[in-house]
């Protein structure tokens, strides 16, 4: 009878490959069989044996290589072989990257699971652009909200964006007019600075700044493309640290 191996969901951190922890470098390049998302930088893929099977379940909008139910199937398929499996994800797996459901799926099927967290991608990419998502004088306060779900414009966003807060959206590109409509008539003002980090913690990183009111245009305008995040306070406006430095220094 073969021993049922091992599901280890791995955070692959924002993109850097030297943000990843050691214990997420290691898995990646021992394992056998890799399942990684669409998020996942081509540099730490490159880190995996030359033999490793790697198997890509990459989602976008309107269109996924494999349901996440399937997704689910597959880890448990393999792992029921004897294989010790590294599904690797961008960011946190337990940020808006399904390994609560993943997990708990294993679980279900009597499978051994390994969470192996990861620098999230608003950790990551707030840090590499100069923006501190909390300040002693601009933030004590930080929430992190899905741009792109069901209901959207019936969630209850009210006060999560403000003086004193910072709201980080995940997944906002598409429905960037949708959001600054909403937080402005939820009572944010129109001129409300804002942050958009386009492949934050990666060589190609871009930082565009604006008012609330702006970020349609901006988005539009600047063509900007996933992965990206929005990032929404007066952190982001913040002229008392040298960004352009940070950058340059986060990317040599």
């Amino acid at each position: 009878m073969v021993e049922t191996g091992t599901i280890h969901l791995v955070g692959a951190g924002p993109g850097d490959a030297d943000l990843l922890t050691l214990r997420a470098a290691r898995l990646i390049e021992s394992a056998d069989l890799i399942v990684h998302d669409g998020l996942v930088d081509a540099s730490i893929l490159a880190l995996a044996r030359s033999d490793a099977r790697l198997v890509s379940v990459a989602k976008r909008r309107a269109h996924h290589t494999l349901p996440q139910d399937d997704i689910n199937a597959l880890l448990i398929r393999e792992a029921r072989k004897g294989r010790d499996v590294v599904r690797l994800k961008g960011g946190d797996p337990f940020v808006f990257g399904r390994g609560g459901e993943e997990m708990e799926a294993a679980q279900a099927a009597g499978v051994r699971v390994e969470i192996v967290p990861g620098v999230s991608a608003a950790n990551g990419a707030a840090a590499a652009a100069g923006i501190a998502l909390t300040h002693r004088d601009a933030s004590s306060i930080v929430s992190f909200v899905a741009g792109q779900c069901k209901g959207l414009a019936e969630q209850d966003w009210a006060g999560l964006a403000g003086k004193g807060r910072t709201l980080v959206i995940y997944m906002g590109i598409k429905t960037a007019p949708q959001i600054a409509e909403k937080l402005m008539a939820d009572g944010l003002s129109p001129h409300m600075p804002v942050a958009v980090i386009e492949n934050g913690a990666r060589p190609d990183m871009r930082v565009l700044r604006g008012p609330l009111a702006g970020l349609p245009d901006m988005v539009e305008r600047e063509r900007v493309v996933s992965p990206a995040l929005i990032v929404i306070g007066e952190v982001t406006a913040r002229d008392d640290i040298n960004v352009a430095a940070c950058v340059e220094e986060f990317v040599r």
